[in-house]
């Protein structure tokens, strides 16, 4: 019955509404990219910028086209190859980590013994900077995916804990008072209440982590040696930046979207699964 009155709700949008609720966001990221585009040639034109130190857009672009080397793929299939490598071991690291917040965050909802304890060491994770922690994770694990997918998780559970923790605790206590009087048990008001209502909050977490675990895999590709991703290919033109700098910014521009590309997925997801946001969200 629910789901016949949602259905019947969505229906009765106009189509010019649904259309232009997905139109604006897109107009906007449009006019924002092409201010960027003329932000980026005034900088150039007006500090007198060189190739080296700032390659033009036009010739980044063409970069894709040019293989690395004769009889060689060209940039754009060798960062397409890698950018498949990296997402990879980025979506292990993101399902790890989600899965670890969530999991801290159920455990630190029902016992605030656990949530005074743990909570600072949580939190105390975050401020060790990922570039000191990624060596010695190497060194634990081995060079490997599994190191690489372990730094992607590290940056990706602590979102998912805190918010997921506000959203399981901001459930009305006359809510859990209503399911109490049912006889509800724990996993009844957890599973029926704490995390239908805490959804909005946990996929907020979704959208951030999704983005860092991208972060943590090029990250954690630096110091294991690993050839194949984004990381290496960041690496490599970096120490060859004076001979070519637009195959860097193209690299740096191909994570850039590939970050969006993971937020945008979980950005998706949420729209199918979430139908009402925190009441801060409407004011």
């Amino acid at each position: 019955m629910a789901e016949t009155t949602l259905n019947n709700d969505l229906s009765a949008i106009p189509v010019s509404s649904r259309l232009n609720a997905w139109l604006r966001p897109l107009i906007t990221f449009l006019l924002i990219t092409l201010a960027i585009v003329i932000i980026w040639q005034l900088a150039k034109d007006v500090f007198d910028l060189n190739q080296r130190k700032l390659p033009d857009l036009a010739s980044i672009i063409q970069s894709y086209q040019v293989p690395i080397q004769e009889g060689k793929p060209t940039l754009g299939a060798m960062l397409l190859s890698a950018s498949i490598f990296t997402l990879r071991e980025a979506v292990l690291g993101f399902v790890v980590g989600a899965l670890l917040g969530f999991l801290l965050a159920i455990l630190f909802a029902h016992s605030r013994l656990l949530e005074r304890g743990f909570m600072p060491y949580v939190v105390a994770s975050q401020t060790v900077p990922i570039l000191a922690i990624a060596p010695m994770v190497v060194i634990w694990l081995k060079a490997g995916w599994l190191s690489v997918t372990v730094i992607s998780a590290y940056l990706t559970f602590f979102p998912v804990t805190i918010n997921t923790l506000r959203g399981l605790q901001s459930v009305a206590p006359t809510a859990v008072e209503l399911m109490d009087s049912y006889a509800a048990s724990r996993w009844q008001i957890l599973t029926k209440l704490r995390i239908p209502n805490a959804l909005p909050y946990i996929f907020t977490a979704l959208k951030v982590s999704a983005t860092s675990s991208i972060v943590g895999a090029i990250i954690g590709e630096l110091p294991s040696g690993l050839q194949d991703g984004l990381g290496y290919q960041i690496l490599n033109y970096s120490q060859y930046y004076l001979q070519g700098p637009e195959r860097l910014w193209a690299t740096v521009f191909v994570a850039a979207l590939l970050g969006i590309l993971a937020f945008l997925l979980v950005s998706a997801a949420e729209k199918l699964i979430v139908r009402w946001s925190p009441p801060e969200a409407n004011s």
